[in-house]
């Protein structure tokens, strides 16, 4: 019998999960950013600390995140565009939910693809047309994926880690946001 790796622990998933459903309240995480502007339209974003299992964490390592526009904007370019984060958020999420599912269906990896694009008409942020929404008009996520598995069971995997995908619901859901001035 062939081993499979995908370098995911699927057992401390499905244990966190038992665990959790007899204490909702230790399921309820709080992820935080912490943004700094700079100069123009670039600033840096910090990621360190959340709360969840009941208490303060801190990841391993504090992360920075570089967000400007293009030269094309008028810009530095000192990093990714903000709604280019939205990509990598569901790139990652999507793809970290594949290996996952794969894992636990007993499917051996060899690679995994993603590639996320979003249609923006950005008539919209820049007030050239009201009629215009600021965000995207839609996002495709295409997957090439090698493994051991039929075309079906792939679709399948994929659409499990879609169903499961904090970031895909968030942006296919309605979410509250409140912006506060402190």
């Amino acid at each position: 019998m062939t081993t499979i790796d995908n370098g995911v622990n699927v057992q401390a998933l499905l244990d966190a999960r038992e665990v959790l459903k007899g204490a909702p309240e230790a399921a309820q995480f709080t992820w935080r950013a912490n943004s700094k502007w700079t100069t123009g339209v670039h600033s840096t974003t910090t990621i360190e600390k959340f709360f969840g299992l009941g208490q303060e964490q801190t990841h391993k390592n504090q992360t920075e995140y570089a967000s400007d526009h293009p030269a094309v904007f008028a810009a530095e370019d000192n990093g990714i565009t903000p709604i280019e984060y939205l990509l990598v958020g569901l790139a990652g999420c999507l793809t970290a939910g594949v290996a996952s599912v794969a894992q636990n269906r007993g499917i051996q990896l060899r690679s995994v693809e993603a590639t996320v694009e979003g249609s923006h008409d950005i008539r919209g942020i820049l007030g050239a047309d009201s009629d215009v929404r600021n965000g995207y008009n839609d996002i495709k996520v295409t997957f090439h994926i090698d493994a051991d598995a039929s075309k079906e069971e792939i679709e399948a995997i994929v659409a499990q880690s879609q169903k499961r995908s904090a970031v895909f619901d968030a942006l296919t859901n309605p979410t509250d946001v409140t912006v506060e001035v402190a």
